[in-house]
């Protein structure tokens, strides 16, 4: 969540080998259109790059064999693509080890509660903490949509979570996961983060931390290691969003399509990992919700980010700014790194649907607020679904 102090220490190493790359996102002008082919394989072994997307990156004055060979590390103003059409993220294989994941800092700090405007006409009294539980090993079994979200800021390496959603377009074989704005975009004052990956039930069978030092890459990553070759959040969280005091907040969303770091296996996400849930829309009412179960991988203190935990509580209501839609929020003792992470509910249909996100919390850590998910959530899913649909 957007909550919180400083996590664990960034790790530096890069690990640069083959790369695919995506090309721009969805605008007004090409929202329509499909993605470039993607990378495959040549006759030595090695990823072939289309000239289409060499074309696109040269367009960003991002040079490929620079990039891999740390580029990526240059923050430069001008270099920190920014606007929602420059979406680029070219895959870097063996990047995330276990050891640059188990040293990922969060990307978000506490919210003061001096920091929430409130209005009495719409926020809730301050719900009780309620302490969060840890998640039975193996997590696959117990929660087989939620995962990590591992990222390059310039403060260096961060992580959210996340949770694997239905496509639409392509039923049964989502590559689609959702989380927050800000785990994927810096906000008024920045622009997309780099690297992006998802790690479906990192860490499965919940190893204490000493243990994680000597893991392999296969138990820290069971279901593999997927790289964003698509993200949108909202142009709000873009032109607003900040990493305190709550601004963007109410749409502080994102949507990540991703492809598997190694390689099709032709398995989907969703095929791999076994799961992947509806998302609802149209914000239900909190009287209409007998309770939310929030999903993360908390890792501020006293957490240490590598087990996953759960929430649940039956919502309040929010306002931080009065003329932007209240949120949700629960009691949960959750704090930084859980962000992003699903919140799931009954859906109309009666069974566990996705209704929203962690995005804020309390220096305190005794809430989680997460947005209402309106037009603004759907559009951006259903944009994302387009853009692949059939592949």
């Amino acid at each position: 969540m957007r909550s919180i102090r400083p996590l664990l220490a960034a790790a530096a190493a890069v690990a640069a080998l083959t790369l695919t790359a995506t090309a721009c996102g969805p605008t007004e002008e090409n929202a329509g259109d499909k993605p470039s082919a993607p990378a495959s394989p040549s006759a030595g072994g090695k990823i072939t790059i289309p000239d289409d997307l060499k074309d696109r990156l040269k367009e960003h004055g991002i040079d490929l064999d620079k990039w891999r060979d740390g580029e990526w590390k240059n923050w430069d103003r001008d270099k920190w693509l920014r606007e929602a059409k420059d979406y680029v993220n070219p895959i870097i294989e063996d990047l995330w080890d276990p050891d640059r994941m188990r040293d990922a800092q969060r990307p978000d700090k506490p919210v003061e509660e001096e920091d929430i405007s409130g209005d009495d006409g719409v926020t809730d009294p301050t719900p009780a903490p309620v302490k969060a539980k840890g998640v039975p090993a193996p997590y696959h079994s117990n929660a087989p949509e939620a995962g990590k979200v591992f990222f390059d800021g310039p403060e260096g390496s961060m992580v959210c979570s996340a949770t694997v959603v239905k496509d639409p377009a392509n039923p049964g074989k989502s590559n689609m996961v959702w989380t927050a704005g800000h785990c994927v975009h810096a906000g008024k004052k920045g622009g997309w983060y780099r690297n992006i990956a998802f790690v479906p039930s990192y860490n499965d069978r919940g190893l204490p931390t000493a243990q994680l030092e000597n893991a392999t890459r296969e138990q820290v990553a069971p279901y593999g290691v997927w790289w964003g070759d698509w993200a949108q959040t909202s142009e709000q969280w873009i032109a607003e969003g900040a990493a305190t005091g709550g601004q963007g907040a109410p749409y502080d969303f994102a949507v990540i399509h991703v492809t598997p770091e190694k390689g099709s296996t032709g398995k989907s996400l969703e095929e791999t990992v076994g799961s992947a849930l509806p998302v609802e829309f149209a914000a239900p009412a909190v009287s209409k919700i007998a309770n939310m179960t929030a999903t993360g991988y908390p890792a501020g203190p006293p957490f240490d980010g590598q087990k996953m935990f759960q929430c649940q509580d039956k919502p309040g209501r929010l306002s931080v700014k009065a003329a932007q839609p209240t949120m949700y929020r629960i009691g949960c003792t959750m704090t930084g790194g859980s962000s992003g992470g699903g919140w799931v509910a009954a859906g109309r249909d009666g069974k566990p649907a996705l209704v929203s996100n962690t995005s804020i919390g309390p220096v305190t850590a005794g809430w989680l607020a997460g947005p209402r998910l309106g037009d603004e959530a759907k559009g951006i899913y259903d944009e994302v679904s387009k853009k692949f649909a059939g592949r």
